[in-house]
């Protein structure tokens, strides 16, 4: 599956995945998106929140705890067949923390904004996509990292009602 992404020729595909993943590089497409709700009233607001906060346990997750327990290394580089193999990172392949990040953000700010959480969902996809397109993951990376994404956001969503009963 990894080769066969990696294959694709269309020039639709070579030019705007690379740009989605560029500019979702160190989540500013996510913080982005949330000064676009932030600006759209108190509905947005709360959407804001929700996917940055949804987010960042995310990032924690992928990047300082899962990274750091299961080490994995790239796709190898004869899979790929186009230069964005020599562009990867060194960290460990498992989980996709974009994916990770992306999926946490749109689905938080889908819990508050349907509407506006499918809007974002469509990027976060675009980023997933491209992480194995490029052979910076497999396939099974980014359905890692969307379900590290997709339990991120459940736990922020339930955390007001665990601190509640934790204090009552």
């Amino acid at each position: 599956m990894t080769r066969w992404a990696a294959s694709w020729r269309s020039t639709c595909v070579r030019r705007l995945l690379p740009a989605v993943e560029e500019t979702a590089e160190h989540t500013r497409l996510w913080w982005g998106a949330a000064v676009i709700l932030s600006a759209t009233g108190w509905r947005g607001r709360r959407a804001a929140t929700a996917g940055l906060a949804s987010m960042a346990v995310a990032e924690l997750a992928s990047n300082c705890v899962l990274k750091q327990v299961w080490h994995r290394r790239r796709p190898p580089k004869e899979w790929i067949s186009h230069q964005e193999v020599h562009d990867r990172p060194d960290s460990s392949s498992f989980p996709s923390g974009h994916t990770a990040a992306g999926v946490a953000f749109s689905a938080a700010v889908a819990t508050v904004w349907p509407w506006a959480g499918a809007v974002c969902s469509v990027p976060a996809v675009m980023v997933a996509t491209e992480r194995v397109h490029t052979g910076a993951h497999y396939p099974s990376d980014v359905a890692a990292g969307a379900a590290t994404g997709l339990a991120a956001t459940a736990l922020v969503h339930r955390a007001p009602q665990l601190v509640r009963r934790l204090l009552l």
